[in-house]
């Protein structure tokens, strides 16, 4: 996996664009320079959260005797779940109730951008190749800058392309996931099973 691969899987793992109209709801009771520098606050949290479990994943994986297996189709089946509720979300939204108040942690840094997803990916991207590490770290940095962009532009962008364009990009992102998804399965069972790829 490159670099590039590694930073649009993270991007669609995070799905800023179907983010948007949850942030934007969650901030809505906000003056405009206090909505700024919470949104600021929640993606710091949720990059130091996921720069945690890409740099501690291993050693993570050791302490519990998880195999490297184990984690990519854990990651797979999630990814999965993610991916449908993208493409078929419930009535309550995609991450379910939303407490009232100014968001702190919960939801936006974690599960909203830095989701169960996000954190095994990360996870199986530095235990797999601990290596590239410093490689994963500028992946993970690209992914969040341009969640970052797209979030900070969130009025903007749902001034212009309205919700049902927002919701279309973000069903085509689940589709993408779920595929993503299915390949992550498949390569921990081929490696459990120890088939070689093709």
């Amino acid at each position: 996996m490159t670099i590039a691969s590694a930073a649009l899987l993270l991007f669609l793992i995070l799905d800023p664009l179907g983010n948007v109209p949850v942030f934007l709801s969650l901030l809505r009771g906000l003056p405009p320079r206090r909505q700024r520098i919470v949104l600021a606050r929640e993606l710091l949290i949720a990059l130091a959260v996921l720069m945690m479990f890409l740099w501690g994943g291993k050693y993570a994986l050791e302490l519990m005797h998880l195999r490297q297996e184990s984690v990519s189709i854990a990651g797979g089946i999630v990814l999965f779940l993610i991916g449908i509720r993208m493409i078929f979300p419930p009535p309550e939204g995609l991450m379910g109730e939303i407490p009232d108040g100014e968001p702190f942690i919960v939801p936006m840094a974690i599960p909203l951008v830095a989701g169960p997803s996000g954190m095994a990916a990360v996870m199986l991207m530095g235990s797999n190749e601990p290596a590239r590490l410093g490689e994963w770290s500028l992946a993970l940095l690209i992914a969040w800058g341009a969640t970052a962009a797209i979030l900070f532009s969130a009025t903007l962008l749902y001034k212009l392309m309205g919700i049902r364009a927002l919701t279309a990009i973000e069903r085509l992102m689940g589709m993408l996931l779920v595929a993503i998804s299915v390949q992550m399965f498949l390569d921990g069972l081929g490696t459990y099973l120890q088939i070689a790829p093709p």
